[in-house]
């Protein structure tokens, strides 16, 4: 496994989690029904990956990054491109994962080979003692979620602010520890779907009732309808902007990247939603979730 690259000997945001190689057929008619094939031109092959995607964002924006993952080393090559500092925890014998996504402008589909993010969450656990950072960023599912409370807790009493993005897993809401884990978080992202399978509710008023609960920041990505952060005593909203949809891969991740990498620079939490909203919204104008954004140093 390699190591660290050279960069300041304190990150702003450290994102651990899942990275792939994404080959991505977009701009569909519709998705394939059973036995169908589908003949386009619209394809684009890039690195992906809710740790790839946010640290390449956050990194344009001018925050000192670095990702904890498991990585081809084409991925780990363009992070190093972007200026992202990797620690890849994929050894030589060992596949990376592979995602082809299937994209229509309103719905999506993936097939997904694991790979080494399979035995990954335990190998992120065994460096973060190591990480000095002023956030950690999670994006993977944390199964289960009893030895992941405690890694939360010794975050924060280093004064390391955390976030998470468990993406769409329906049984993780039913694990015994899930509350004591989100509880723990500064910051949980959630789509739509994903608020209302891990709130167990079945509306969305429902879901924002549960997460009006929290201790702590939740933050809603809405898609054409925004974003909203509730939790904490709070409830704001920010409208989305508009843009050609091409794909909408990533786009999530971009989001989370805007809206952490705006706190991380001093914004409030209404231009910290705006911020996450324009990035996830110029992400899905190019497919993949990387060639859509901004260039390096220019904020959106």
């Amino acid at each position: 496994m390699g190591g660290y690259d050279t960069f300041p000997a304190v990150f702003d945001l450290v994102i651990a989690g899942e990275a792939f190689d994404d080959f991505i057929f977009y701009a569909l008619d519709a998705l394939p029904t059973s036995g169908q094939e589908l003949k386009t031109r619209a394809f684009a092959q890039a690195p992906g990956g809710g740790a790839v995607i946010t640290a390449v964002a956050a990194a344009r924006l001018g925050v000192r990054a670095a990702v904890l993952s498991g990585l081809s080393g084409g991925a780990a090559r363009a992070l190093r491109r972007e200026r992202v500092a990797v620690r890849n925890l994929r050894r030589r014998d060992e596949l990376p994962a592979i995602t082809v996504a299937l994209s229509t402008r309103r719905d999506r589909a993936f097939v997904t080979f694991n790979g080494v993010n399979d035995v990954l969450p335990r190998r992120i656990r065994r460096q973060l003692p190591r990480v000095r950072a002023r956030h950690v960023h999670f994006a993977f599912h944390p199964v289960p979620c009893r030895p992941w409370v405690p890694v939360i807790t010794r975050l924060r009493q280093r004064g390391v602010t955390t976030s998470w993005d468990f993406g769409w897993n329906p049984g993780l809401a039913r694990d015994a520890d899930f509350r004591r884990l989100v509880a723990g978080l500064d910051y949980l992202f959630l789509n739509r779907e994903e608020a209302l399978i891990y709130a167990r509710r079945r509306t969305l008023t429902g879901a924002l009732d549960r997460w009006r609960e929290s201790p702590h920041f939740v933050i809603l990505k809405l898609g054409p309808r925004g974003s909203r952060i509730v939790g904490g005593g709070t409830d704001l909203t920010a409208a989305a902007p508009r843009v050609r949809v091409r794909d909408t891969t990533g786009a999530g991740d971009a989001f989370n990247a805007g809206f952490l990498a705006a706190r991380l620079l001093g914004r409030d939490l209404r231009q910290s939603l705006r911020l996450g909203n324009r990035l996830g919204a110029l992400s899905a104008r190019r497919p993949g979730g990387i060639a859509g954004l901004p260039p390096r140093g220019r904020l959106p």
